[in-house]
């Protein structure tokens, strides 16, 4: 025999919950343009306004897609790494509301894993 609960869900309080405030909305994309020099990287606004960032060497690649990009369901930021004959490449993308802030601390740890050859 089964009894049912007396009511449905379960019982907590806002303090058990600890409730946060979470950083929301794309914010500001100059905090990751402005990781890219002129002397290390190309960089493009094409006719949407969409931003391409690429590496002199072309195995770096970055774009910003502020009202998505074309072809994809919302997809406003991509990030792509060439890979080599022995090792493969990656790719990440974010949405258009994922905070620069965000894309910016990925950048900035994929910028740091390069080294001149």
């Amino acid at each position: 025999m089964t009894v049912a609960p007396a009511s449905p869900g379960f019982s907590t309080t806002v303090q058990a919950l600890k409730l946060r405030d979470w950083q929301l909305g794309p914010g500001q994309p100059t905090l990751v343009m402005d990781q890219f020099s002129a002397g290390d990287f190309h960089m493009v606004v094409d006719d949407r306004a969409d931003v391409h960032v690429n590496s002199k060497d072309g195995r770096f690649y970055m774009g910003w897609f502020p009202l998505g990009r074309p072809g994809t369901d919302g997809e406003g930021w991509k990030i792509a790494v060439t890979g080599t004959a022995k090792v493969p490449g990656y790719s990440i993308s974010f949405d258009t509301e994922t905070p620069a802030d965000i894309v910016a601390a990925v950048v900035a740890r994929v910028l740091e894993t390069s080294r001149p050859l």
